[in-house]
């Protein structure tokens, strides 16, 4: 799986020639929403045949690309679900839809050459330089070195 979704998530970024989440949304006409949307980050919901992004206003810059880059993967991989991302919680969900979008992220915001050029870092390291947290990293690292999504 994890394969699969590195290939859709590199065909998306080779269309788009950007790993921008927003760029690659409007690109394939997602419909997107800034706001106050309280205890979720971001949601993804398909509604009436279109597919519509819900974010925070209130998330970090880095936050706000993570979370984006996660509803992304749902719009994508998940096309007529309806999910939600709530902050200290779907990063550590083992659920398989919130795996792979999470694992969509992390293919999309951190290239291989970046985990290749700082090798010799930790994890904790990594998530300090990205700015995403220590979840997407490992998850981003398991990726990398061919394990299986659990």
């Amino acid at each position: 799986m994890n394969k699969a979704i590195k290939k859709i998530a590199n065909h998306y970024i080779e269309k788009c020639g950007s790993r921008d989440p927003f760029e690659i949304a409007e690109y394939l006409n997602i419909q997107l929403q800034i706001g106050p949307l309280g205890t979720p980050c971001g949601s993804y919901l398909f509604l009436k045949n279109h597919r519509c992004i819900f974010l925070n206003e209130d998330l970090s810059e880095n936050e706000m690309k993570l979370v984006m880059s996660h509803e992304l993967g749902h719009a994508i991989l998940h096309r007529k679900l309806n999910c939600y991302f709530i902050r200290n919680k779907t990063l550590l969900l083992n659920s398989k839809i919130e795996l792979e979008a999470n694992l969509f992220a992390a293919e999309l915001l951190i290239p291989d050459h970046t985990i290749l050029d700082h090798y010799t870092l930790t994890i904790s390291q990594l998530s300090r330089l990205l700015g995403y947290e220590e979840a997407i990293i490992k998850l981003r690292l398991a990726s990398l070195n061919g394990s299986e999504l659990t």
